[in-house]
């Protein structure tokens, strides 16, 4: 018998056992000491992300006196938008276990349909756009039929449509062909600010869903008959959001103008937009059977499908949900940039990529969430937005980018291990 294999004759642990009969999980010190438990045996999350996030936000700020103004910090949410959705559609495939390096075109393609349709056939923009965003819909299909159905490798699928998709966007658009988006409710996603006074109903309506959210967890454990964290966590987290939240509203509200006469204040559009995905994304992936299951078969496949989960059902929804996503980044970037061309998507998905292992999300499927992504989006945003303060060359950008990566999947590596979700050959 392994020396390692589950005792059974141990004999109960009276400490759990109240805390099971009191339907709490714990007290605060003991989520702490369980949380440093999985630390230490390699479930670090994005714990990795955060503190890199933190060490080059105060490295650019000594390096450069723009890194950290009212200007550039609005300048970074807008940057950093496109890649966030990318990373948080990446995820819904990688927790499978699965790829798809042609979400960045498929965005691309989406936005071609949808400028040339408004454009040239003088298509109403709404119905152009749906057009575009149906694109990737059935290209999320097509992939999953190919991968669940037919059961080709999603690296093959999805690098031969990052290719014919390239030569796609040229036929559609024609080559050096640019088209200028004329629609200013888009151009407003990338470019528009919220009102003063709306930047902190944003927040408190991000509060009462927090809360909402939390409570209504915990009583459907206490119906089910689950231990429950102890409340001061919930607490503890409104407060971490009220005092972070508050400090990020008051910074952007603050006048980033050339002078008093050009006031531009207030939270960029772009950010609630970006909050509510994000929200509705890791509600579907905690708190439905569907979220349940991608996490089970990025697990074990093979253990999900014998326990009744529709495995291919599931992988065609996660393919489509990426795709889907994909041209809704897509969308972001051409509003900031105000143009279409062949090119657009082309260069993105890897950085998508990048963004998800760099915050956490692992490429063996089953642990990640969206926030990782999220937050290793930001983690190459910084990069970019903080190199390019320095005048530095692309090529440093794209160096530094690429040990971060590196580091961020050995981290993801080393991680398994230690868990005991890998085995080192």
């Amino acid at each position: 018998m392994s020396s390692n294999a589950p005792r059974t004759d141990a004999a109960p642990d009276p400490v759990a056992a109240d805390l099971i009969g009191s339907g709490v999980e714990g007290g605060l010190v003991d989520q702490v000491q369980a949380w440093w438990q999985r630390v230490r045996s390699g479930d670090m999350g994005a714990l990795p992300a955060i503190g890199g996030l933190v060490v080059l936000a105060l490295l650019f700020s000594i390096l450069s006196p723009y890194f950290l103004t009212e200007r550039n910090f609005a300048n970074l949410l807008n940057q950093g938008a496109s890649l966030v959705i990318l990373g948080m559609a990446l995820v819904f495939v990688l927790l499978l276990g699965e790829i798809d390096l042609s979400a960045g075109v498929t965005g691309g393609v989406g936005m071609a349909l949808f400028v040339v349709l408004a454009s040239q056939f003088n298509i109403p923009w709404p119905l152009a756009l749906l057009i575009g965003f149906g694109f990737g819909f059935a290209t999320g299909a097509l992939i999953g039929f190919f991968v669940a159905r037919v059961g080709i490798p999603s690296f093959v699928v999805t690098l031969g449509l990052f290719l014919g998709f390239q030569g796609l966007a040229l036929v559609i658009i024609g080559p050096g062909g640019l088209y200028r988006l004329e629609v200013p409710e888009l151009i407003a996603l990338q470019n528009g600010n919220l009102p003063v006074w709306a930047g902190w109903t944003m927040l408190a309506v991000m509060l009462l869903i927090s809360a909402g959210t939390s409570f209504w967890d915990r009583s459907r454990r206490t119906r089910a008959g689950v231990p429950n964290r102890a409340i001061s966590l919930v607490w503890i987290k409104l407060g971490v959001i009220a005092v972070l939240g508050g400090g990020f509203v008051f910074v952007l509200n603050q006048n980033r103008g050339q002078s008093a006469a050009n006031v531009v204040a207030g939270v960029p559009i772009i950010v609630p937009v970006v909050l509510l995905i994000l929200w509705v994304g890791t509600f579907v992936l905690d708190r439905t059977k569907f979220g349940r299951y991608i996490y089970a078969i990025g697990g074990n496949a093979e253990a999900a499908r014998r326990s009744g989960v529709k495995v291919r059902w599931i992988k065609w929804w996660a393919f489509v949900i990426c795709s889907a996503l994909a041209v809704m980044s897509a969308l972001l970037s051409v509003a900031r940039v105000g143009s279409v061309d062949a090119t657009v998507g082309r260069d993105i998905v890897l950085s998508g990529v990048a963004a998800a292992v760099v915050g956490g999300v692992s490429l063996f499927g089953g642990r990640g969430r969206l926030v990782h992504a999220a937050i290793g989006a930001m983690v190459i945003a910084v990069i970019t937005n903080g190199l390019g303060l320095l005048n530095l060359p692309a090529g440093i950008n794209l160096l530094v980018t690429g040990a971060v990566l590196i580091l961020a999947a050995s981290v993801d590596a080393v991680s398994r291990l230690r868990s005991g979700g890998g085995v080192r050959t």
